[in-house]
């Protein structure tokens, strides 16, 4: 037992280091991270303009001015808010922006009856709570969304929520397959999800879910490998993003 705490104290010392040497860059990788969705959506609006259009329209039937209003809609508050998000101005306008972006790709794209892209959306919304939680104190936290002492029950209870909808995020990597390797993943994965979401040694549960998801996306969504005519590039496109969160 004295030689696993010994390690666990190692492990969290190194972990320590890593977000100290990089305190300068953590934060605005962290935000940026946590709007990545938002900013991949915006661009994908604007080089797949013609196509969003005749998509709203065709499933609506709303007409070419209402379908072009929803696309402008959502590339300029995507992108727009974005920005504002990483120059830190007016963050909480930007997070309300981002909050009716996705209350309105919920409602038109009929999210509602996709399970799957229902739970990516709340996760969205708990990503917006975390980017509204670390606006609120400068300097308290090296891990956008991860709490320090001292810090105030608004700022906690933002963070608390945001994880706990992030989880949401997770459910969706989730493959339920009966494969020794398959079912490793979803046991490692889960135990971090876990260890993050309730707060526990969060640096070092933090570094280590980060690393992990990221192999797993690079694995999994490697839409770089997809020939750009295919749809399936923009739906693993579309996928590599949310872990990012």
């Amino acid at each position: 037992m004295s030689g696993q705490n010994e390690m666990l104290s190692k492990a969290e010392d190194i972990a320590d280091k890593v977000t100290r040497s990089s305190k300068h860059v953590l934060p605005h990788l962290a935000r940026f991270c946590l709007v990545s969705t938002f900013f991949e959506d915006g661009v994908r609006m604007w080089v797949q303009w013609s196509e969003q259009r005749e998509y709203m329209d065709i499933s609506w039937g709303c007409g070419w001015f209402l379908a072009t209003l929803f696309v402008v809609i959502n590339l300029v508050g995507q992108l727009g808010a974005v920005a504002m998000v990483l120059t830190r101005f007016k963050v909480d306008i930007a997070c309300g922006i981002l909050f009716f972006v996705v209350i309105l790709q919920t409602i038109a794209y009929s999210i509602l009856w996709d399970l799957q892209f229902l739970f990516r959306n709340l996760a969205l919304i708990g990503a917006l709570l975390l980017v509204l939680a670390e606006s609120r104190v400068e300097g308290k936290s090296l891990f956008a969304g991860v709490p320090s002492l001292g810090e105030n029950k608004p700022k906690m209870y933002l963070q608390l929520a945001g994880r706990i909808l992030l989880v949401f995020m997770f459910l969706t990597l989730l493959r339920f397959e009966m494969s020794a390797m398959q079912i490793i993943q979803n046991l490692v994965g889960s135990l971090l999800m876990v260890l993050v979401t309730v707060g526990y040694k969060t640096k070092l549960s933090a570094l280590v879910l980060v690393t992990w998801l990221n192999i797993l996306n690079f694995y999994f969504n490697a839409w770089w490998t997809i020939p750009a005519y295919k749809p399936m590039r923009d739906f693993l496109k579309y996928d590599f993003s949310r872990p990012c969160l």
